[in-house]
């Protein structure tokens, strides 16, 4: 058994893809719509994003909506990964529990993830 997909519910497929896209590099699946739309990995791992109306964006560190899953990117420069997906969209909670560590960021659609140093 091996992972092969990764999925997350949003608003906005294309949206969403288009961040972890400028995001990660990964190139957009030819098959995407409106109603879903993916990125393919490195060793056939495949990135996706369905539509789900009415989506509600998990509410971290709160646990009223909770974040059920995230995903972990490790990078080279905590501050210089944070400064760039900030400005492609992503938001920074107030809430950081070890920030010399890793950094909680949620993408455009409000899935918190985790910058993680390398």
């Amino acid at each position: 058994m091996r992972l092969c997909a990764i999925t997350l519910d949003c608003p906005d497929p294309q949206a969403l893809a288009a961040f972890y896209q400028q995001a990660t590099g990964l190139e957009p699946h030819p098959a995407s719509d409106a109603d879903f739309a993916g990125l393919n990995g490195e060793h056939g791992l495949f990135l996706g994003f369905q539509r789900v109306d009415d989506h509600r964006a998990p509410d971290w560190p709160g646990r009223t909506l909770p974040q059920q899953s995230h995903l972990d990117f490790a990078v080279d420069d905590l501050d210089a990964a944070e400064t760039q997906l900030l400005a492609l969209g992503a938001a920074k909670p107030d809430h950081q529990p070890n920030p010399t560590r890793w950094r909680v960021l949620t993408d455009p659609a409000g899935h918190p993830f985790c910058l993680v140093r390398a």
